[in-house]
């Protein structure tokens, strides 16, 4: 498992962080405190507290690491 901190606190910032992912194929979860969705659900997402950072995490991936990180790069809080 790998995880990064993002920060996802537009409604922009989220449809391009779906829209990244979604071709991916693999388990991928947002999780903010104790809270955890699936990473694709843009209706999940939506119910999470955005002003705050979330961790995202790859949990099983058939694809390189390296090309969803490079998708998700615009989204990492730095």
């Amino acid at each position: 498992m790998k995880s990064y901190i993002l920060d996802l606190n537009s409604i922009e910032k989220v449809k391009g962080f779906v829209k990244a992912i979604e071709g991916f194929d693999g388990y991928f979860d947002l999780a903010s405190g104790r809270y955890v969705i699936d990473a694709k659900s843009i209706m999940g997402i939506f119910s999470m507290d955005l002003s705050k950072k979330v961790e995202f995490r790859i949990l099983e991936t058939n694809q390189r690491i390296s090309e969803v990180e490079a998708a998700i790069a615009p989204y990492i809080f730095n």
